[in-house]
C-alpha cells in the first residue's frame, strides 16, 4: 500500500526538472498524477534532461511504471485554463487531494534585472509565471478540497526570496517568490478550518541540468558548494522527499511553513 494510494495529485511545470521529479514521486506513492507544463518535451532543451527521460513525456513515464497520468500543455498564467485543467481532473478522478504549485521561473539576466532597472514587462512576466501562476492554480482547487474536508497545498519559493542576490540582480524573480511564501502562509490560515495544510518550500542550489549549465560544471558546481553545510548541491530527490512529507499524513498538523530545501546554505550577502 502507497501513503497516497487513491489520492490525486496535481503538479504544474511537471515536464522536467524538480517538477518531473515531484510527479513521479508522488506516482511512487500511489497517487493519480496530472500534471502540466508548457510544453510536455521541454526537456529536450537539455541533453542531460533528455538523457534522463525513460519515456516521450511524464505521463508516459508513470504510466509506464503502472501508475495513473494525464498531461496538459498551457500557462498558468492563463487563469481560465488553470481552471479548466482542474475540472477535468475533478471530472475524471473525482477528488483532488494535493497540488503542488512549481510551475515558475526566471527570465532575463541578472545585470539586467537590479531591482530598479528590471523592464515593466519582464517583471510583469516574471510575477504572472510564479506567483499568478501560483494563486490561479490554488483558487482552483481550494473550492474542491474545502468540499472534501481535506487537502494538501505545496508551493515553490526559492531561497532567492530569502536572500537578496549581491548587485541585486534577479530582483523580479525573488520579488516573486517571497510573495509566494507569504501568500501561503494567508492561504494556510483560510483554508485550516477546513483541513487543508498549506506550505511553501524553498529549494536552493539544486542540480537539475539547468542549474548545472548555469553554474558551468564541476569545478562552480564545487565552489558553489563551499558555502553549503553540508558542501554539495541538492538533488531533485532530495526535494521531492520534502514534498512527500508535505502531501501526506506525516505532516497533517504542519501548516503556513517555509521549508528551506537548501543543505544549510550560509551565503552572506
Amino acid at each position: 500500500m502507497g501513503k497516497l494510494d487513491g489520492k490525486v495529485a496535481i503538479v504544474t511545470g511537471a515536464a522536467r526538472g524538480l517538477g518531473r521529479a515531484y510527479a513521479l514521486h508522488l506516482a511512487s506513492l500511489g497517487a493519480k498524477v496530472a500534471l502540466s507544463d508548457l510544453n510536455l518535451k521541454s526537456y529536450e532543451e537539455f541533453q542531460a534532461e533528455a538523457a534522463d527521460m525513460t519515456g516521450e513525456t511524464t505521463v508516459e513515464e508513470i504510466r509506464a511504471r503502472g501508475g495513473e497520468a494525464l498531461g496538459f500543455e498551457f500557462d498558468v498564467a492563463d487563469r481560465d485554463a488553470v481552471f479548466r485543467m482542474v475540472d477535468e481532473i475533478k471530472g475524471a478522478w473525482g477528488r483532488v487531494d494535493v497540488l503542488v504549485a512549481n510551475a515558475g521561473g526566471g527570465r532575463g539576466k541578472p545585470r539586467e534585472t537590479a531591482a530598479s532597472i528590471v523592464p515593466p514587462d519582464l517583471f510583469d512576466l516574471v510575477l504572472k509565471m510564479n506567483l499568478y501562476g501560483t494563486y490561479h492554480a490554488c483558487s482552483a482547487v481550494a473550492p474542491i478540497m474545502k468540499a472534501q474536508g481535506s487537502g494538501k497545498i505545496v508551493t515553490v519559493a526559492s531561497y532567492a526570496g530569502k536572500v537578496a542576490g549581491i548587485g541585486g540582480g534577479y530582483a523580479h524573480y525573488g520579488t516573486a517568490k517571497a510573495a509566494i511564501a507569504h501568500y501561503t502562509r494567508y492561504l494556510a490560515q483560510e483554508l485550516g478550518p477546513y483541513n487543508i495544510q498549506a506550505n511553501c518550500i524553498a529549494p536552493g542550489v539544486i542540480a537539475t541540468a539547468r542549474i548545472v549549465k548555469l553554474v558551468g560544471g564541476s569545478e562552480s558546481s564545487n565552489s558553489a558548494a563551499n558555502d553549503i553545510a553540508l558542501r554539495r548541491l541538492g538533488t531533485t530527490m532530495d526535494c521531492a522527499k520534502v514534498v512527500e512529507f508535505l502531501s501526506t499524513d506525516l505532516s497533517d498538523y504542519v501548516t503556513g511553513t517555509l521549508i528551506p530545501i537548501d543543505g544549510g546554505w550560509n551565503r552572506a550577502d
